[in-house]
């Protein structure tokens, strides 16, 4: 049965073995052990569980008054087209009650997928250190 996470305890209870099959795609995937601190340092987290194994989740990170930014959206492959990733988008948006914008940046395969959460298409800037990740 699928469910959504977003207490201390079901967070905390996530090792770096459960993130093995997510960063599907990712020209240099971090480690498991990366890929556990980086959702453990974000402000909000929600994760999608099916019977209790980890199958999707979302990270942001927020000023708490003005802007939060969507940091990691993730779906395993075999659950993508179920509407997971737009209900991650969903709770994570209402994690940050009050805030005046949320942002994300994405590859351009997915940009439909932003679209129909609600986002609007607009120029953007990133800066990335690939050696940064192992």
């Amino acid at each position: 049965m699928l469910r959504y996470a977003v207490d201390a305890a079901a967070i905390g209870a996530v090792t770096a073995d459960d993130l093995t099959p997510f960063f599907e795609g990712w020209s240099v995937p971090p480690s498991p052990d990366r890929r556990l601190a980086a959702l453990r340092g974000a402000d909000h987290v929600v994760l999608a569980l099916d019977d209790e194994r980890l199958v999707g989740f979302a990270t942001a990170l927020s000023d708490g008054v003005l802007m939060s930014s969507l940091s990691l959206l993730e779906v395993v492959p075999g659950h993508r087209g179920r509407g997971i990733g737009t209900e991650l988008v969903r709770l994570i948006r209402d994690a940050g009650v009050g805030v005046y914008g949320l942002d994300a940046v994405c590859d351009e395969d997915v940009v439909g997928f932003y679209e129909h959460a609600g986002f609007h298409h607009v120029h953007g800037m990133v800066l990335r250190d690939r050696a940064a990740l192992p």
